[in-house]
């Protein structure tokens, strides 16, 4: 399908990745990992050559089929149906032009525009596109609104199925779960399953790629790696490899100095210089083994709420909605103190609409809401990273929220997001979804809550963020509500499971798998 034959991406003279080697098969379905900013996006364009590459080959299959997860969808005036068929061009035009041979009556345009549908298969197209868009999560009547009715989220769902819609030898996804609820994500999982070409997808999500990977490309300090296998399989093989190169390191290190201590000794001594000379050679022309140091760039952690209220929080049958109309009604639910719930629901169901009632964004259409004077919420939302002011610095902004904090303390504490003395003192607007994130949090956290709102806190995190955020929060003190398509992150936090269905918010007695395998 696909061979790279010692390639080398770069972006502004700066190499990314180099020396690359690969080859992709029919049916390899391969996810692709890595730190933010190692090069997995800029691996991507060189393939679909939207950037040229230093050095090295990039060959593709004679006249193949690929098809890539677009990041940007126009504000159009057709429909989603519509939108998702326009993914096969040759399709798309051809119901175009009968559109409009219909329209002036062209009746033998219009008969061979009916000749190529039949051959075409071209009939079952709309129930095809509908088929992967309620997939997706879009209701009947969705189908029909206006592309540009939508928000962002959804019209990535869109550029998703109209991506999958075309007929495909080789796909490539950019992490096409960050807008997708649990239920989409499942359905996606199955999709992939049944695809008979070939994948390449960058992904966060290690679910995910635990339940469609066959290979894992791990991408670090200028190298790409394949690994077989699924990602905890690679997790695994990884941790071996460090193992096994440090110790080869502490080996190769002993040797090194054995042979100089034997050439210090004796290079002046006229019976052994000559030996001493060959060893000295020898220890020039040494492959050298670097060690590998296996640390995170993120060390932060959550800080003891200053206070505890007993109940930290209470909804006594509340109607939660917006303008009259009911989403939520008759809700009870009692947060005591340490508490840690995960909401489900497929998407739209009311689980943002619950933490915004919680949270006091959203005032209740009917009931009773009690917030000890004590409660200190704090609130990542859905879409946190659009309220932040993107001409200021991540320094200017911590400066002007906590003036009692000194700059060195401030940037101390940036450093323990990942962000360099540079990074505290550029504007945000220059940083990408994920940076924008662990700004977020960052200000959220010196808040000190005793109550936490997350809302799909992981959306445009690396693994590694992912995995320092479920660190720091299984040492959290305070009561945690969480909303997360991430299946691992649920699991791994969640004590409680809450459901909302048609209207109704329930305790859900089974786990996150046993929700998995009902839908």
């Amino acid at each position: 399908m696909l061979t790279l034959q010692n390639v080398t991406i770069a972006q502004h003279s700066k190499i990314l990745i180099e020396k690359i080697n690969l080859a992709i098969f029919e049916k390899n379905v391969i996810g692709i990992t890595g730190p933010n900013g190692c090069g997995k996006t800029s691996l991507f364009s060189a393939i679909r050559g939207k950037i040229e590459v230093p050095q090295g080959e990039i060959n593709l299959k004679k006249n193949i089929q690929m098809n890539i997860l677009e990041q940007e969808t126009p504000a159009l005036d057709i429909s989603p149906i519509q939108y998702t068929i326009s993914g096969d061009q040759k399709l798309s035009d051809i119901f175009n032009k009968l559109a409009a041979a219909e329209k002036s009556e062209d009746y033998d345009t219009i008969m061979h525009c009916h000749s190529e549908l039949h051959e075409m298969d071209g009939y079952s197209a709309e129930a095809k596109a509908a088929k992967i868009l309620v997939g997706l999560g879009f209701s009947p009547e969705e189908m029909h609104y206006p592309v540009k009715y939508f928000s962002g989220g959804w019209r990535m769902r869109l550029n998703l199925a109209k991506c999958l819609f075309s007929p495909s030898e080789l796909l490539l996804l950019d992490e096409p779960t960050n807008h997708l609820d649990m239920e989409a994500i499942i359905w996606l999982e199955k999709f992939i399953k049944e695809y008979p070409g070939a994948i390449l997808m960058v992904s966060h999500d290690r679910d995910f790629l635990d339940n469609t990977v066959s290979h894992i490309i791990y991408i670090e300090n200028q190298r790409l790696t394949l690994y077989t296998g699924d990602y905890s399989s690679f997790e695994i093989q990884r941790a071996q490899k460090i193992a096994l190169q440090n110790a080869q390191y502490r080996k190769q290190q002993i040797k090194i100095a054995h042979a100089m201590k034997f050439v210090d000794r004796f290079r002046y001594k006229a019976t052994k210089a000559k030996q001493a000379q060959s060893r000295l050679k020898a220890l020039e022309k040494m492959e050298l083994t670097k060690p590998i140091y296996e640390t995170s760039p993120f060390s932060f952690r959550f800080f003891s709420p200053e206070r505890m209220p007993d109940p930290i929080f209470t909804m006594h049958k509340t109607d939660l909605g917006y303008d009259g109309k009911i989403v939520i009604k008759h809700a009870n639910m009692h947060l005591m103190p340490k508490e840690r719930i995960g909401l489900l629901g497929v998407n739209g169901a009311g689980k943002s609409t619950l933490i915004k009632g919680i949270c006091g964004e959203l005032a209740p259409l009917a009931g009773n809401i009690q917030r000890p004077n004590s409660l200190k919420i704090g609130y990542f939302a859905q879409h946190q990273v659009d309220h932040l002011p993107m001409d200021v610095s991540p320094l200017s902004l911590f400066k002007s929220l906590y003036p009692k904090m000194s700059e060195k303390e401030l940037t101390s504490y940036l450093g323990s997001f990942g962000f360099s003395r540079d990074q505290a003192l550029t504007p945000l607007r220059t940083f990408s979804g994920g940076e924008k994130s662990r700004v977020a949090l960052a200000q959220i956290i010196l808040q000190k809550p005793n109550l936490l709102l997350l809302d799909e806190p992981t959306n445009h995190l690396d693994l590694e963020m992912r995995q320092a955020l479920m660190f720091a929060l299984q040492d959290y003190e305070g009561t945690m509500v969480l909303v997360s398509h991430d299946r691992y992150l649920m699991r791994t936090l969640v004590d409680e499971l809450y459901i909302i269905d048609q209207g109704k918010l329930t305790h859900f007695e089974a786990s996150v798998e046993d929700y998995q395998s009902a839908q």
